[in-house]
């Protein structure tokens, strides 16, 4: 099973495929392989004959068989593109892999097909998987983990021929998650204002991206961990008055991985093993040694039966959250959240 990067290098190469088969929870890839075919496989004269562009959920797998079996018009092979492949609605059917799968073991020369097959994972272990992997360019994306993005955001800037402070990819990543679309397209827009290479701080992701510096989440672990209650209640009162802005599951999330490496923390050093450089500490986290100092701190000031207690507290507010114990509005939940961390 290839990776987007190594797709994208044949395509650039001229290697072309009759069928791509592009899935997965993450998006992202999915895109930039879509995007690349549809941008750049026809000529913009041969594009309005020979290209087609499809929506899953307007079509069945019946159109899509039909469309691939037409012969080019004036290219020497058509291109045809569905998008939202998941809401082809007989395409979950057993019936409609089977003819898919059939399909992808003759696939039309003449005709490329991508199906972009979005925000859904395929069992790789599946017969249907099995046999897409063999007999197309199959592509099964996942997301990442929190502790990924950091490093993906690195290595996404350095493509781009520049880099960035720890603080600047921490707000990026602990503001925007792991949405690695989103998280492309905020650096992509913020770029447009700096000409490569150069170094990105906090200020340009504050400025750019519409972070407010005082006031976002990775301001609140911070105020948190310092137990600064002032200021942790005037970013809550913030993020009440800009619910789809600071929605509270992600924040809760975010709450949970912090403390999460805070019990770790508080686990070695419960068992004499605490005494560690920076960076390994930096490695068992997994952060930039940067915020190792910050982690410590906060395992300082919340200590093992603090921070285990502390993570019960979080499990009761995603549990609010999301609607399933009671019905209390998202600013109260997280302000009786740090209320209780606070109390602990």
């Amino acid at each position: 099973m290839p990776s987007a990067d190594t797709v994208l290098q044949q395509l650039k190469k001229g290697d072309v495929s009759p069928f791509y088969f592009l899935c997965g929870e993450e998006a992202f890839d999915i895109d930039r392989v879509s995007d690349f075919i549809e941008q750049n496989l026809l000529k913009s004269e041969e594009k309005s004959f020979d290209q087609a562009v499809f929506y899953g959920k307007d079509i069945r797998l019946d159109d899509v068989l039909e469309a691939v079996r037409r012969f080019p018009v004036v290219a020497k092979r058509q291109v045809v593109i569905i998008k939202e492949a998941q809401e082809i609605a007989d395409l979950s059917t057993e019936k409609g892999k089977q003819r898919l799968s059939k399909y992808s073991e003759k696939p039309v020369p003449s005709t490329v097909l991508v199906m972009a097959y979005k925000h859904k994972k395929i069992d790789a272990n599946t017969k249907f998987a099995k046999e897409l992997d063999r007999n197309a360019v199959f592509i099964n994306t996942k997301k990442l983990y929190d502790n990924q993005v950091p490093a993906w955001i690195n290595d996404y800037l350095q493509k781009r021929q520049c880099t960035a402070t720890p603080q600047a990819v921490a707000l990026l990543a602990d503001s925007i998650g792991n949405d690695l679309s989103r998280i492309a397209n905020e650096i992509d827009k913020m770029l447009l204002n700096f000409t490569p290479p150069l170094k990105i701080d906090e200020a340009a992701v504050t400025k750019y991206v519409g972070i407010n510096r005082e006031y976002n989440v990775f301001e609140l672990q911070k105020a948190i961990a310092q137990r600064n209650t002032t200021l942790s209640f005037k970013i809550i009162d913030f993020f009440g008055g800009n619910p789809k802005t600071y929605p509270v599951i992600p924040t809760i999330a975010l709450l949970f991985n912090y403390f999460t490496k805070v019990l770790s923390i508080n686990q070695l050093m419960a068992t004499g093993k605490g005494e560690m450089p920076q960076k390994e500490w930096a490695r068992v986290l997994g952060v930039n040694p940067y915020f190792v100092d910050d982690y410590l701190k906060a395992a300082r000031n919340y200590p093992l039966i603090k921070t285990i207690r502390i993570i019960r507290h979080i499990r009761d507010a995603d549990l609010e959250s999301k609607g399933l114990s009671g019905a209390v509005s998202d600013y109260h939940v997280l302000q009786n959240l740090v209320i209780k961390i606070f109390n602990t």
